[in-house]
């Protein structure tokens, strides 16, 4: 049952329009009813019909507007990516829960403190106490390691949480997955590539109309790593520039196999946040995104 709140009638002077009073004084109060379990807001007001006497007996009128409230849980929260969409999320006004083996963060940013920091892993996690009133997963999960392993990480896991979210009801799901570079057919046999294309699949079965799965190349940014800042962005900036202001020489080249590993351009971490935090507020953004579809949602946040 939606909880009542109830705002006091404010009071507006009355207009004539020839010989009929129009009101726009509420016929009773205004009502704000509380759903915490949808994660939405329904704001209730009552308005008398433009045809009323000055008596106001005629028949209220009943607006009513849902505000959808956000609310994430980042799978690999703490890393270099999960950190950066936590980060974008909470300045958005997202509700952050971030799921990883680390957990909390060591570094003590402001944001840091409204993002809800479980440590654990999706293999043996309950996700009844994680994905609680969720509206979105996104999974940041991803590695690299010997065949085997790097199918574990980019593959099953991801796979795990797809279908926990799936069946906890939470309406959206996006992957942060990888470029193809287009690599020859042998080369993406391997077990990164593997593991990121049987997520791929899963999802977007699993989700057809609101799964999303973003695909960037080489992610720069400053990425802290044991106390430390690694200013991947010295390189991944000025590059980004360069393969922009060249691409019309370049772009006959990339027909040829591998040639992205050169050309595709780098994506700025933030860009990548963006994009997330644009899917998770558009219901109509689902499917998959190349480098620079993830660039265009980003710009759409930003703006």
């Amino acid at each position: 049952m939606a909880t009542q709140v109830w705002v006091p009638q404010a009071t507006i002077p009355r207009r004539s329009l020839g010989k009929k009073v129009v009101s726009l004084l509420p016929s009773r109060s205004q009502s704000l009813s509380l759903h915490p379990t949808s994660n939405r807001r329904s704001i209730k007001c009552s308005y008398s019909t433009p045809d009323m006497t000055i008596d106001s007996s005629s028949v209220p009128i009943d607006v009513y507007a849902d505000v959808k409230t956000e609310k994430i849980v980042v799978l690999g929260g703490s890393g270099f990516v999960g950190s950066a969409i936590c980060k974008a999320a909470v300045s958005s006004g997202i509700e952050v829960v971030s799921l990883s083996r680390s957990g909390r963060p060591s570094y003590t940013d402001s944001w840091v403190e409204q993002v809800s920091w479980v440590k654990g892993d999706v293999f043996y996690v309950r996700w009844d106490e994680v994905l609680g009133g969720a509206t979105a997963v996104v999974s940041t999960l991803g590695g690299f390691g010997h065949e085997e392993q790097m199918k574990r990480i980019n593959g099953e896991a991801n796979i795990i949480s797809v279908n926990a979210a799936k069946d906890f009801g939470v309406p959206k799901f996006i992957l942060i997955s990888v470029h193809d570079y287009n690599l020859p057919s042998f080369l993406l046999n391997s077990g990164y590539f593997t593991g990121k294309r049987q997520a791929e699949s899963e999802l977007l079965s699993k989700y057809t109309n609101s799964g999303v799965v973003l695909r960037p190349g080489f992610i720069y940014g400053k990425r802290k790593v044991d106390g430390f800042e690694v200013p991947l962005d010295i390189v991944g900036e000025p590059l980004e520039r360069l393969l922009a202001a060249t691409e019309s020489f370049t772009r006959p080249l990339k027909s040829l196999p591998g040639s992205d590993l050169l050309l595709a351009p780098p994506v700025s971490v933030d860009d990548v946040a963006y994009a997330v935090v644009n899917a998770v507020s558009d219901d109509d953004f689902f499917g998959v995104f190349t480098i620079e579809q993830i660039k265009e949602a980003a710009a759409k946040v930003r703006s």
